[in-house]
């Protein structure tokens, strides 16, 4: 069985595009697909998850349990615990694992709720 050669009709709309159009258009296709699973991922998360992520930030699971229960308790879980940590510690000018063990203990949330209320 022979498949038939269709490149030539396949490619007709790409034909005549320059190689930084060519660029362009396979980011822009690029983008296209990945945004359903950034969508995906920015509005579904769990507390499993989240704990997940700073368990691989180098945190214990005590330290991570605790940080996690305060951004659920402060309405700040679509946010993510990873990112609330290190917004915080970005801002603040102190390492990751500071601030962490700072919010674990319950320090810091202050902190975290102005820079995620006001969309920083």
């Amino acid at each position: 069985m022979k498949r038939a050669d269709d490149f030539e009709q396949r490619r007709k709309h790409l034909k005549d595009l320059s190689d930084e159009e060519l660029e362009l258009r396979f980011w822009q296709l690029a983008e296209k697909i990945v945004d359903p699973m950034i969508n995906l991922a920015e509005k579904n998360t769990s507390p499993s998850i989240e704990r997940s992520v700073l368990l691989r930030m180098g945190f214990s699971s005590m330290e991570a349990k605790s940080i996690v229960e305060g951004v659920m308790d402060r309405g700040l879980m679509g946010k993510g615990a990873g990112h609330i940590v290190f917004k915080v510690a970005k801002e603040k000018k102190m390492d990751i694992r500071e601030v962490g063990l700072q919010l674990a203990e319950g320090n810091l949330w202050e902190d975290a709720i102005s820079l995620f209320k006001e969309g920083k």
